[in-house]
């Protein structure tokens, strides 16, 4: 990989503020729908300019073929669980508050790859940065004027949405060897599979009249963050490789924070500061045992 330029870092930074103002937009979605609607949409939304781009550069999808358990396991995993979950927490807590919890999906990758990979094991380095990004972690959630005994569920939640991604993503390895937009277009198809029935039977979506806010915000949730960002996500890996992509995680709890205060007024207490960078720094710990262990 060509060591990355101003253009690459900038098509990072770029990314990870698509993928932070998804939070902040989850909450405007809520206003007018449910979660599993919410999550429906974008996947629905998502999946437009994924297949768009599987068709104009003839990549064939193989949702249907005989490995189609593997895509629809992995898009109700690594899409519906965690767009449900995370849509279905942020009702009751900040948008700033997901987006710091989600951030600790290097980290949750990290405990989860030392006991079912054999080459991610724990070492010194690893284990500092995942006791300090966890330490934040609890600490934010003593955080008595953003959770209480009314949202503290919701929190957790959001966290299993977190570790949804990451169990998804360690089952992606299992097709590893198959092109990322096939993938990705493989398990949106499963993914809107799923839900129809389900935002259909449990939400009834169509007798929904939504604030026009809420209409934009879950279109922009399917083609920006899910969607678009995808194919931002596809150019840094193929360029630059997955080590410079994980930096992105340092970015997306920053602009969160930053977007839901300017956008939603949302509170920023101290607590929230000090959990945002005991966070960043945990990631950084672990990104920097990963980086030694490849080179």
């Amino acid at each position: 990989m060509k060591k990355p330029n101003f253009i690459d870092y900038s098509w990072l930074t770029f990314l990870g503020l698509i993928w932070a103002s998804a939070f902040f937009n989850i909450k405007v979605a809520t206003y007018s729908f449910g979660p599993v609607t919410i999550a429906f949409l974008r996947v629905f939304f998502g999946a437009i300019p994924v297949l768009l781009l599987c068709y104009f550069k003839n990549i064939k999808i193989e949702a249907f073929s005989k490995e189609w358990h593997w895509f629809a396991t992995i898009g109700f995993i690594n899409l519906v669980a965690p767009f449900f979950l995370i849509a279905y927490g942020i009702k009751s807590v900040q948008s700033n508050l997901a987006a710091i919890l989600m951030s600790t999906t290097p980290l949750t990758a990290t405990i989860l790859g030392h006991f079912f990979t054999k080459n991610e094991k724990f070492d010194l380095v690893k284990t500092f940065g995942i006791l300090i990004g966890f330490s934040g972690i609890v600490f934010l959630f003593s955080d008595n004027l953003l959770i209480d005994k009314n949202n503290f569920v919701s929190a957790l939640v959001i966290l299993l949405g977190a570790t949804c991604y990451v169990v998804g993503g360690l089952l992606t390895l299992k097709i590893s060897k198959k092109k990322n937009e096939n993938v990705t277009g493989s398990i949106l198809i499963w993914g809107i599979i799923i839900l129809i029935p389900l935002a259909s039977f449990i939400e009834q979506p169509w007798h929904i009249i939504p604030r026009t806010d809420s209409l934009i915000s879950v279109i922009y949730l399917g083609i920006v963050p899910t969607g678009f960002a995808w194919l931002i996500r596809f150019r840094i890996l193929k360029k630059n490789g997955l080590i410079f992509h994980t930096q992105v995680s340092y970015l997306i709890p920053i602009f969160g924070t930053i977007l839901s205060y300017i956008f939603l007024k949302e509170l920023v207490t101290t607590k929230i500061l000090i959990s945002l960078v005991a966070v960043i720094v945990g990631i950084y710990f672990v990104n920097k045992s990963n980086y030694k262990n490849i080179i």
